[in-house]
């Protein structure tokens, strides 16, 4: 049987649709991810969402190219930060909410519940090349839909015009937590280096691609004996040729160390880090994503 590429995406391109995607399996990271923090279902299914949704569009950018960072920014809702990002093959997730409030929702809240007035900006930090100093791009949409993924839809279509196709399938039990990811787009003409006429839902290119996609399960997603090349097999075996790449292998990302929050406190001015620090003379710093904290003498 091929490999199936637990904790590594696959890269698929359609040159005759002028479409590429991402597929991934989370799973050994992902519990890595969550082991520090003792999240409720509900909780943990988010940061779990939030990771491969991650990992799927980082892995889009080229290998060190920067740095990928998802936050929910919400008004009145029960998750007060959700955070995930992607950096060179590194995925890490976070989530800090409201205990009592999640507690009267039941089982399963809905994102309006979640969420409230929210909003999910999705930040590109492409690193500096070639002597340039790099760039930010940031978009900015509306939490709106049924899930964290819905959004992303939205995002790609409201804030790049490309038409993307996104499903996220998870299962957990108390021992662990696995999803499955899948991502497709329409490439917009111009970087095919065709003239740019328009990138639209109803281009029949991009129509005939999400038909098909479309009819991907979260079975199909999440299932062990069917390997992630196998599954693109089966939904675009018809099509002329699929080109597959197999990308960097995913570690879980957390970059605190005692190294990095020196070098981020030397920014401080000596007055500023004198009200940081507690009776020992230490300032402490706390990483939401590992549930660590760390003394750092200055």
């Amino acid at each position: 049987m091929t490999e199936i590429y637990h904790d590594r995406p696959l890269r698929f391109t359609i040159p005759s649709r002028h479409a590429r995607g991402r597929t991934v399996r989370l799973e050994h990271v992902l519990d890595e991810i969550l082991a520090p923090h003792d999240y409720p279902t509900p909780i943990k299914h988010l940061v779990a969402e939030a990771a491969t949704l991650a990992a799927l569009i980082g892995s889009m950018l080229k290998q060190s190219e920067g740095q990928l960072t998802m936050q929910a920014q919400t008004q009145g809702g029960i998750i007060e930060l959700l955070v995930a990002d992607y950096k060179d093959g590194e995925v890490r997730s976070y989530a800090r909410y409201d205990k009592e409030r999640l507690a009267d929702q039941g089982p399963n809240p809905t994102l309006d519940a979640l969420f409230g007035k929210g909003y999910l900006a999705i930040t590109f930090d492409r690193a500096p090349m070639h002597g340039d100093d790099g760039n930010r791009y940031q978009g900015i949409v509306e939490l709106t839909g049924n899930s964290l993924t819905e959004a992303c839809q939205n995002y790609f279509f409201q804030s790049e015009q490309v038409p993307t196709l996104i499903k996220v399938a998870i299962s957990s039990d108390s021992n662990s937590c696995r999803t499955g990811g899948f991502l497709v787009q329409h490439l917009a003409e111009g970087e095919e280096g065709r003239e740019r006429l328009h990138v639209k839902l109803d281009h029949p290119e991009w129509e005939h691609v999400s038909v098909l996609a479309s009819t991907l399960t979260h079975g199909e997603l999440l299932d062990r004996e069917l390997s992630m090349e196998d599954l693109i097999w089966r939904l675009f075996h018809e099509e002329d040729e699929v080109l597959i790449e197999q990308a960097a292998r995913l570690s879980k990302g957390c970059r605190c160390s005692v190294e990095h929050y020196t070098q981020v406190l030397s920014r401080f001015d000596e007055a500023e880090k004198a009200e940081m620090r507690d009776e020992n003379g230490d300032i402490l710093v706390d990483c939401a994503f590992c549930a660590r904290q760390f003394a750092i003498a200055q």
